[in-house]
């Protein structure tokens, strides 16, 4: 008889995986895919609503014995009636029968993931003495992206910024509580990114940015993570990239011709080539540099492993038959 373990949202938050673990699954994972070594095919989806997306999300990585999909739905709107703006289920599979292992929740992966590829990405790009960060979307990516560069550099202060200053207060009084750094609520997007050595756009996906923040607002230096695509972005901001960074071109070519990325500077490197050493990071100080991290499927294959093999050895789950 065939079994497979079903983990809820709470149970995959309390198998105890860490952020640290997850950054470094990641780091192993793009590494992969800069040397070509993952299968990975753009992500299909579907979209009843505007600007909101349901994605299949399959991939390979024969290195990390890792295979599975994720059926995931981002809808901006759900805000409103109280509900996640990300929700969906993960499947992990065995890499020799092809039986699934697991389904699992997959809000707590998307999030901590998503964090941990802005770590990685940050941690070619970004400048090692970086200390000080701005948060522009306070909601659970924001959140996540924090604690992620939180955990990869000897931060001091964090700027936030929401449409919302019920959020932006939460994640403040967060970031006090669990990082001890110093704290400004911003009152205007350009506040929260005035000065900081690190930025972080954590919006809803729109196919028509608000394109908030503009030209000659990031220092010398600095480096930023769009995580909400170039929703945030002026595209004269955008082109004073030195190095402009994605984390797979296959994937945002996809995303272009759905109607995205209309107006972007070249793409200087993947995070796997950077990664894999197939491309140089951050060459001095001054360098504006910039990732979009579209979400990859490579990245929540090696953080299920993780979590399945967690699981097991604390008993958490529930076991059904297949």
């Amino acid at each position: 008889m065939t079994q497979i373990l079903y983990l809820s949202r709470a149970d995959v938050e309390r198998v105890g995986v860490t952020m640290r673990e997850i950054i470094d699954a990641v780091e192993n994972g793009f590494r992969e895919h800069g040397e070509g070594r993952v299968e990975m095919p753009p992500k299909p989806g579907i979209h009843t609503m505007p600007d909101s997306f349901i994605h299949a999300m399959p991939a390979y990585i024969p290195a990390l014995r890792a295979a599975g999909v994720k059926w995931v739905s981002g809808y901006p709107e759900n805000q409103k009636r109280g509900l996640p703006y990300i929700t969906g289920l993960l499947i992990l599979n065995d890499t020799e029968t092809g039986i699934p292992l697991a389904v699992m929740d997959c809000t707590w992966i998307t999030a901590m993931r998503t964090g941990a590829a802005t770590a990685v990405a940050a941690k070619y790009l970004a400048r090692a003495e970086a200390s000080s960060v701005g948060i522009l979307g306070c909601g659970v990516q924001g959140t996540s992206n924090l604690q992620a560069l939180a955990e990869q550099f000897s931060l001091r202060r964090v700027a936030v910024f929401d449409a919302v200053t019920a959020q932006a207060e939460r994640l403040a009084n967060f970031a006090r509580e669990n990082f001890g750094l110093e704290t400004v609520i911003a009152k205007t997007a350009r506040d929260a990114v005035d000065g900081v050595d690190l930025a972080v756009t954590a919006g809803p996906l729109l196919h028509t940015p608000h394109a908030t923040i503009q030209k000659d607002w990031l220092n010398a230096g600095a480096f930023a993570s769009l995580v909400d695509f170039d929703s945030y972005w002026h595209p004269d901001a955008l082109k004073q990239a030195d190095k402009f960074c994605t984390d797979d071109v296959p994937q945002y070519e996809h995303y272009r011709a759905l109607g995205y990325f209309q107006n972007m500077p070249p793409i200087y490197a993947t995070v796997g080539e950077l990664v894999a050493g197939k491309k140089r990071g951050r060459e001095n100080a001054n360098e504006i540099t910039m990732t979009c991290n579209l979400g990859l499927a490579i990245d929540d294959m090696a953080t299920a492993p993780l979590v399945y093999a967690r699981a097991r050895e604390r008993g958490i789950g529930v076991w059904l038959e297949l």
